[in-house]
């Protein structure tokens, strides 16, 4: 399918969303994203998938990202309107999500649920959308190309008896 849609081009850079996401989703994005770079020999850079989110809110607004973040919980970060993080990246329940977020104009996949949750503001369904990339600050768009983990993980180790 790639090779169907680059018609035999080759990219020297690449971005590729770091999450927070599906802890599967990412890391099978990010492998892809690391092969194409390997066999490319191309510059690979993550992106913030949250800021992405925050920018499909429209040039000029401030917004809250909102994805669904396994337990019922939801990973949220503030954006001011020049789409730089507002707030830290968090991991919070929809009502401690509604409590943490200031601003009326939630996107993204758990948009609603913190909105229902506040019961006030603008809640759009959205998905991280590649073609909004240039919008974001420079340094939203050249961080590691590994993993953003919003909280612990659910595997745990096993103590011996």
């Amino acid at each position: 399918m790639l090779d169907e849609m680059l018609e035999g081009r080759r990219a020297d850079t690449i971005l590729v969303g770091v999450g927070p996401g599906s802890f599967t989703g990412i890391r099978v994005g990010l492998a892809a994203a690391h092969g194409l770079a390997i066999g490319w020999n191309a510059r690979i850079f993550g992106i913030s998938s949250l800021a992405l989110l925050a920018a499909s809110a429209g040039s000029g607004s401030e917004a809250a990202a909102a994805v669904n973040g396994g337990h019922g919980e939801l990973f949220v970060q503030q954006f001011d309107r020049g789409l730089h993080p507002a707030g830290d990246l968090l991991n919070l329940s929809p009502a401690d999500a509604a409590a943490a977020v200031s601003t009326d104009i939630v996107v993204g996949p758990g948009a609603e649920a913190l909105v229902a949750a506040r019961g006030s503001g603008t809640a759009t369904l959205a998905w991280p959308r590649a073609s909004f990339a240039m919008l974001l600050p420079a340094e939203l768009r050249s961080l590691p190309a590994v993993p953003v983990y919003a909280r612990a993980p659910d595997a745990k180790t096993r103590t011996a008896a």
